[in-house]
This record gives structure tokens, sequence and C-alpha cells, in this order.
């Protein structure tokens, strides 16, 4: 796949946002961790919360970064903007109607695996970035497409059942998308993005013929 840009471009869109917006990459790396926090620490509202704040993650990318953004260098990125906003949208439908989305730390695989994800994007990426280079400004930051995408798919793992497809196709989708495209431009720490998306995909469809799925002690 060609790209409509060259790296230096694509990295200087990282810088031009990491600049308008700052300090907000702050407050998005606040709103992981307290998307961990309550997903973990139960409360009457602590679903409705987790699934408020990635939610607000997917019509920031889509309409701030994307549209915002990288439209000025690639004119699909209104495309991926309208995908991440309906991500945004399909997060809420399902996390809000019926029982909505339960979220539970477990000690089995999906527990673990949606950990080290989340760990991977918040804390790993943006040292592993650093160390291949990417200095800040010109680096994708939390709250930036990658990074957020391989959290998100973290903690749908921590869903204390099997979620719909609907739930996580755009992310299953830029999982592959924007793997390949930042490979070519030479972000080596988004290999992290294509193993997210395959071992969620992977765990999704084991999670079919898993019914007793056992929390972690408290």
């Amino acid at each position: 796949m060609n790209m409509p840009f060259t790296a230096d471009e694509f990295m200087e869109v990282f810088k031009t946002y990491n600049i308008s917006v700052w300090p907000f990459q702050l407050f998005m790396n606040v709103l992981a961790i307290a998307a961990v926090f309550f997903a973990y620490r139960q409360s009457a509202h602590s679903n409705k919360i987790v699934i408020g704040i990635l939610a607000f993650f997917w019509v920031w990318m889509g309409l701030v970064y994307h549209i915002g953004f990288l439209s000025a260098i690639n004119k699909a990125a209104f495309g991926f903007g309208a995908a991440f906003v309906l991500q945004g949208i399909l997060l809420v439908y399902y996390g809000f109607s019926g029982n909505g989305i339960q979220f539970r730390l477990r000690s089995d695989i999906y527990g673990v695996t949606g950990g080290l994800l989340m760990l991977y994007a918040v804390v790993i990426y943006p040292m592993l970035g650093f160390l291949l280079g990417h200095v800040y400004p010109a680096t994708p930051t939390f709250g930036l497409p990658c990074p957020t995408t391989i959290f998100t798919l973290g903690m749908l793992l921590w869903a204390d059942r099997k979620l719909p497809f609907g739930v996580f196709i755009v992310p299953l989708l830029w999982s592959i998308i924007g793997f390949s495209a930042a490979l070519q431009m030479g972000i080596r720490e988004d290999i992290g993005l294509l193993v997210a998306g395959l071992a969620y995909l992977v765990l999704w469809l084991t999670r079919e013929k898993t019914n007793n799925l056992r929390p972690a002690a408290n």
C-alpha cells in the first residue's frame, strides 16, 4: 500500500497535534488509569464510566486527530474519522443498553492478556518509541489511534462475557490498517498493534467455548 504522504509529513502531523493539544495528552493518560481503576474497583456506575471513557477516546481520535489533523495530508482521514466516531457510538450503544458491558479483573488468560495490552499501550509503547528515536513532540502519544486501540482491546478483554462483533470491529480493522501504514512510516512500536488485534481475535474465538470465567480474588 503506497502512502499519499512521506514519513516526515506523517511525523509532522504528530508534532503539530501534540503541540496544539498540550497538556491534554496528560489528561488522556489520567483517563486511561481511571478506566482501569473503575474496571477493578466495582461500584454502581463503574462499568458505564469505563465505557464513557473508551467512547470519548474514539470520538476524540475521530474528530480531533483524523479529521482535524491527519486530513491535512491524507483525505482518507475523513473516512477513518467517521469510523472512529462510529466506534464511540457503538461502545455507548452496547455499553448502556440492557445489562451493558460488565468489566472484571480476572486471573485467567483474558484478564492477564488484557492487562498486558493496557500496560503496553500506556507505559511500554512510549518508552519503546523513545528508544527507537521518536522523541516528543514528533511521536504518537496516548490518545492517538495506535496506542489507544491497543488499550481499548485490552480493556474489552476484561469484559465478563463474549462481546458482540460490532463492539470491536473498528479496533480490529485498525489493528491491521494502522499497523500496515505505521510500519511503512518506521513506527516499529506499532508491532504491538497487530499483536493486540490478533490476540483479541484469537481469544474472542476461544471464548465461545468458555463459559466459566474465574474472577480474580480481591
